[in-house]
């Protein structure tokens, strides 16, 4: 599986600098354990919008921390403001958006376009020729901001309005949750997958399952559940 993600890049991992877009969840930790693999020198970057599950930044930073990543958190308080999300109030993450009801209410309206474009001014910033996010458009949450197209087309704006070149490379794209774990699995990175990140929309640590913490009720908590399941099924792992 790692392998044929690195077959699937355009070009080769780079051996500069690579700057992870580190939330704390599954898909940027793993993420985070393919810049090790693949490049020599990495940093990550966070951002604390409001989210409620601000717990996830906790566990970037320690995972930073465990494996010597230098880690810079920014403050992006404005998306509380125009969001109109369960992420960034207390209404119900099980329910549609109020705007839009083809959108789960976790939905955070201009998020990942102001998280790459503050990830990108950072990149410049530190000489960094690659960014990985950990965006995908298969498992996930209806999201129209995590789709291949919308990452290329930011990624060739931001390259022209800056005269730059900077590439954006999203190497669970196409990937499954369960295919994801799969990859850790290859890097020797799923304990800490499963053991330090956190995907709950609830911010709950309170509870850990064999697929990791979380209330194990969130649309993110069932979604990573499911993807564990099948990924143990696929490998023959015996489950609790």
């Amino acid at each position: 599986m790692l392998d044929d993600i690195l077959n699937e890049l355009e070009n080769p991992p780079s051996h500069g600098t690579a700057l992870v877009v580190l939330s704390g969840g599954q898909d940027s930790v793993t993420c985070l354990g393919f810049a090790l693999e693949s490049y020599d020198n990495v940093v990550a970057v966070g951002f604390n919008y409001g989210q409620r599950h601000l717990v996830e930044l906790r566990q970037a930073n320690y995972i930073c921390d465990l494996l010597q990543v230098p880690f810079a958190i920014f403050d992006l308080p404005m998306l509380g403001q125009l969001g109109d999300s369960a992420l960034v109030t207390s209404g119900d993450v099980s329910s549609t958006h109020r705007l839009n009801s083809d959108l789960p209410n976790s939905f955070v309206p201009g998020r990942n376009a102001m998280l790459l474009c503050s990830a990108y001014a950072y990149a410049l910033k530190i000489q960094a020729d690659t960014i990985i996010t950990g965006t995908c458009q298969t498992d996930y949450s209806g999201y129209p901001d995590c789709r291949d197209d919308f990452v290329k087309q930011l990624n060739l704006a931001l390259d022209t309005g800056y005269l730059s070149s900077i590439r954006i490379v999203t190497p669970l794209m196409f990937l499954t949750k369960a295919a994801i774990f799969q990859v850790a699995y290859e890097m020797d990175f799923l304990d800490i997958v499963v053991k330090h990140s956190h995907t709950c929309y609830l911010g709950d640590r309170t509870k850990f399952h064999y697929w990791g913490y979380g209330c194990g009720e969130c649309p993110a908590c069932k979604l990573r559940k499911a993807g564990f399941d099948e990924f143990a099924e696929r490998m023959e792992f015996d489950l609790p």
